[in-house]
């Protein structure tokens, strides 16, 4: 396949911006899990990304590339134009050079947005599954288990089902082979209904709709109606309970992991089987587990 060729754009006026631009977001291969105060029109978030790299193609593309990961949702062409620095000409070669590379999609619909395609979802996955960071979070997991005496699991909604980031296990017989980068369904893990719990209610609600809702064990949900009551509850009490939905003799609870602006990126969860260790004393594990979450909140 030809790589396609991206035209440098003009150059804005060279005028400081009057406001300190914010942050810009780290790419991550999850959906935000933080409802957004209001669908605002996005603002300039890459414009100096933009600025700084309007000489370099590759480097322009990846800024708007940012640009799209930072804005959470699927952006309309107008709305990318409002708040990236390109010509709209220049925009619609990056971006059709984008969506070629499968980096970015449009959904269908009447305003034809563009999101984040898979082959850059699986790019951030590989990152976040394998960065530098994957030790230290190794080594929290590794004290929690030893203070605690069960195994643990940091995980991340990845599309339709929840990603195992990191797994530690506690030194008992009986365990469960789940690797990281292994997957298990959304709607009776502990760690999938909290991270769907605290979706923005539309994008939770689509979410739901196109999950299976396998049935695991005879405890698995598999009523919409009441898994919809069930992730209220979830979401009430920022917790989320797996009481043997996945797997029959496991239980599983689970805390939201905030990075350092206060949104969801990963749950923590410790499970254990129910005959040597009921599910209530998994919840009494709950404040140990939210100091934990909060140390892992520095790894993202």
């Amino acid at each position: 396949m030809k790589s396609a060729t991206v035209a440098a754009p003009k150059k804005a006026p060279s005028e400081a911006p009057k406001n300190k631009p914010a942050k810009p977001a780290r790419a991550k291969a999850s959906l935000r899990l933080e409802e957004p105060a209001a669908a605002a029109p996005v603002t300039s978030m890459a414009a100096d990304a933009a600025a700084a790299d309007r000489d370099t193609p590759t480097l322009r593309a990846f800024a708007l590339l940012e640009f799209l990961v930072a804005a959470d949702r699927p952006l309309s062409l107008a709305e990318i134009m409002q708040g990236f620095e390109a010509p709209k000409a220049s925009l619609h070669r990056m971006l059709g050079a984008l969506e070629a590379g499968g980096l970015v999609i449009r959904e269908p619909g009447a305003r034809n947005a563009y999101a984040v395609g898979p082959r850059l979802s699986r790019l951030g996955v590989a990152i976040v599954t394998h960065s530098g960071t994957r030790q230290l979070r190794h080594a929290i997991l590794a004290r929690l288990v030893a203070d605690i005496g069960e195994t643990v699991n940091l995980t991340m909604l990845h599309e339709t089902s929840v990603l195992y980031l990191d797994r530690m296990e506690a030194p008992w017989p009986l365990r469960l082979d789940l690797k990281p980068g292994s997957r298990v369904p959304l709607h009776c893990s502990a760690s999938g209904k909290l991270l769907l719990s605290l979706l923005p209610r539309e994008q939770r609600a689509a979410l739901v709709r196109q999950l299976p809702l396998e049935r695991f064990t005879p405890n698995t949900v598999t009523n919409v109606e009441l898994l919809e009551a069930e992730l209220d509850r979830s979401a009430h009490k920022q917790l989320g309970v797996d009481n043997e939905e996945f797997v029959a003799g496991i239980s599983c609870v689970a805390v939201p992991v905030r990075d350092e602006r206060g949104q969801v990126v990963a749950a923590l969860a410790v499970h254990a089987p129910t005959a040597r260790s009921p599910l209530s004393r998994s919840l009494e594990f709950v404040p140990r587990l939210q100091e934990t979450a909060r140390e892992l909140a520095a790894t993202f």
